[in-house]
């Protein structure tokens, strides 16, 4: 493994670890205060702390990684060929360990009470179908790929930006269908609390991680391919540099969401 791979897959640990214990941290945060009940104003605390956490992984890991801290982002920069199919497997086992190991220090700050309180895992809401669900995670997740592709990806935005506008973009994703699904958008950051909580005992929904796979993973793709296709980022960037052919001489594997 070459040292500039294992920085980015570093990253993306670190990144996901961040998300995971910070924005799954803050549901167990919310619960802790609130006795076990989980009103809708603590939803808003939730996506703030989401969003924190996801802006301040961006900033740190924008520049290494691409920071993706998302499998859902890494597939729809492949799908899109901003992102090289070989390094997509490495991405997302970093994601997901890093997810893993997010939970597992929820586990050491909480202690059992992360356990009792579900490990900040997401699950479907009362009366709420797979269906539901499914299309919940997908449009969800279409708003955080759409800023992804918006201030992250295209050249053309003005830079210094991504982190505070994905990480709102989560945030208010989150505050619309949090109370359905919990607000996942992202399948590491529900394999690692669901991981964590069958290791430790507690219950685990794992008839339902499924649709946190499907929806995001629609939600991304669906979003990466609409903004090429209406907004054309790939003409203007052609105009001043090919995207896939960084001045540093990296591909966009080095740099997978396509800023220098």
């Amino acid at each position: 493994m070459s040292p500039d791979l294992t920085r980015r897959l570093a990253a993306e640990f670190i990144g996901t670890a961040v998300l995971v214990l910070f924005g799954a941290g803050s549901v167990l945060a919310a619960l802790t205060a609130g006795r076990g009940e989980l009103t809708y104003p603590g939803v808003g605390f939730i996506a703030l702390s989401f969003a924190i956490a996801i802006a301040v992984a961006i900033y740190a890991f924008l520049a290494v990684s691409g920071a993706h801290i998302n499998p859902a982002v890494t597939i729809a920069l492949a799908a899109t060929r901003r992102f090289p199919w070989g390094g997509l497997l490495p991405y997302l086992a970093a994601q997901l360990m890093g997810a893993v190991v997010g939970s597992l220090l929820l586990v050491a700050v909480f202690g059992s009470r992360a356990v009792d309180f579900g490990g900040g895992a997401t699950v479907l809401g009362p009366e709420v179908s797979y269906g539901q669900g499914i299309v919940a995670e997908a449009v969800g997740t279409f708003l955080l790929m759409l800023a992804v592709m918006a201030v992250a990806v295209d050249k053309r935005a003005p830079k210094g930006w991504a982190g505070l506008v994905i990480g709102l973009a989560v945030a208010c994703a989150i505050l619309v269908i949090g109370p359905l699904t919990g607000g996942s958008l992202n399948p590491a950051r529900t394999f690692g609390p669901d991981l964590v909580q069958a290791i430790f005992g507690g219950a685990v929904q794992w008839s339902q991680f499924p649709l946190y796979i499907i929806g995001p993973f629609i939600g991304s793709i669906a979003a990466a391919f609409t903004y090429d296709l209406v907004v054309s980022p790939r003409e203007a960037v052609e105009a001043h540099g090919r995207a896939d052919e960084p001045s540093s001489g990296r591909r966009a594997g080095g740099n997978p969401a396509g800023r220098e």
